[in-house]
């Protein structure tokens, strides 16, 4: 039996509605900050990658989808989403559009990391990015969508962690004192970390060895180590976020992983989905778009692991989403009559209700099973005397209620129904 590759998942149906309620959730609130949606293709040159997020990083060097297509280029599945937007904001020219652009987006990415609980290979994030001003605004606004989210979804177990890494002239100081720190205790580190001592000292903070946490426990903090407007722009943001009583923490190991990032820096971790316990992570990047080729444009964004979030709602309990019910499901009392029901089907449907009926010939006990399996809110019944006499017989499946339509005016009971739907809305 062929199975689906290690680190990919189907999402099955019976799933689709907590996906679609997180989705909806999402549009919402990126809308009501007037953030507007962009796709952009699942593939792209390597070389976007590996100028965006840094050669030296875990993810363009040990987790990248990379092969060499027909025409010889390098391209890669995209790992993460940064990178995309910016190559579509520079070749679009979307600066010149407008001084301030801002756009979410929900997509598939792919890194072959080791498969574990809230971790794919290929696995699905949403996130927003606001690219074209400096003010420390920005930040504060893209950490309270994320948390809004995270909250408008029912979740309780949550940490904001904030952090500001200065911009790059005082982070390279800083990686200077760091190394002059970690000198003499390089030999101690882990392998990983030696080797990120020479490539990218910073990722030493991300360690989950004890050994290295504990030769870190007395290391130069780079917040102790930022220039004067990033101590600014940190002290904006932690005043908003006090204004808008989102509950943070300064974490001032909180370094990120990708190269691109500068000044605030954040991430909200969840109690509730075990090692991997970042919901979502990001940032300011005043310099990528420029890396990449573009006009020198501040940017500062967020992505977060919709897989890692449903499995906190799951271990929660913050979904409670009813299932989707039919509005309709046509029983079939007389054999002969398919191409009847099939027919009143597709007129009930075009006038968008939700209909099924048996395609299996099955007994009316089975077909009255299935229509509370599917849990229609009517039934309506087709055949028997009741039909030779020119009748369709509606029942409602709630109350236990029936009443008879003419065939001719079966119209009305698409109004029947739609007035149902609307009065349980409003209960609700």
């Amino acid at each position: 039996m062929i199975k689906a590759i290690t680190g990919t998942k189907d999402i099955l149906p019976n799933e689709i509605s907590d996906w679609k309620h997180l989705e909806s959730i999402v549009n919402t609130i990126f809308t009501s900050f007037n953030y507007k949606e962009i796709r952009t293709p699942i593939f792209e040159e390597t070389s976007l990658f590996a100028r965006g997020i840094g050669e030296e990083t875990d993810i363009v060097g040990k987790e990248m989808y990379t092969f060499i297509d027909r025409s010889g280029t390098s391209v890669t599945l995209k790992p993460e989403m940064t990178a995309s937007v910016v190559r579509a904001f520079i070749e679009h020219s979307l600066g010149k559009l407008q001084p301030l652009n801002k756009f979410f987006y929900i997509s598939p990415m792919f890194r072959q990391e080791r498969p574990q609980a809230g971790r794919q290979r290929q696995f699905h994030q949403f996130g927003g990015e606001a690219l074209g001003s400096t003010s420390p605004l920005l930040d504060a606004e893209l950490i309270i969508i994320a948390y809004q989210i995270l909250i408008s979804l029912g979740l309780k177990d949550l940490t904001v962690k904030i952090n500001s890494l200065g911009i790059p002239a005082s982070r390279e100081n800083y990686k200077k004192l760091l190394r002059d720190y970690l000198k003499d205790k390089k030999h101690k580190l882990s392998e990983d970390s030696r080797k990120r001592y020479d490539m990218n000292v910073l990722r030493i903070f991300d360690s989950k060895v004890e050994s290295d946490q504990e030769i870190l426990k007395d290391a130069p903090l780079i917040i102790d180590h930022i220039d004067e407007e990033s101590k600014r722009d940190f002290e904006i943001v932690k005043e908003i976020l006090d204004k808008s009583n989102i509950p943070y923490e300064i974490d001032p190991k909180l370094v990120r992983g990708l190269d691109y990032y500068s000044k605030t820096t954040f991430e909200i971790i969840s109690g509730k989905v075990g090692s991997q316990s970042a919901l979502c992570g990001g940032g300011r990047y005043d310099l990528l778009v420029e890396q990449l080729g573009g006009t020198a444009t501040p940017g500062v964004g967020f992505a977060a692991g919709i897989e890692r979030i449903l499995l906190a709602c799951e271990n929660e309990k913050s979904l409670n989403i009813p299932a989707e019910n039919i509005d309709l499901y046509v029983v079939k009392l007389d054999e002969n009559l398919s191409s009847e029901v099939f027919d009143l089907g597709l007129k009930f449907r075009k006038e968008n209700l939700a209909v099924e009926f048996d395609y299996l010939n099955r007994s009316v006990k089975a077909q009255m099973r299935e229509a509370n399996k599917l849990k229609a809110r009517f039934v309506l019944f087709v055949g028997g005397d009741e039909y030779k006499s020119g009748k369709l017989n509606l029942k409602n499946m709630s109350t236990g209620d029936q009443q008879l339509i003419q065939i001719p005016d079966a119209g009305i009971i698409s109004e029947i129904i739609n007035s149902h739907i609307h009065s349980d809305s409003k209960e609700k």
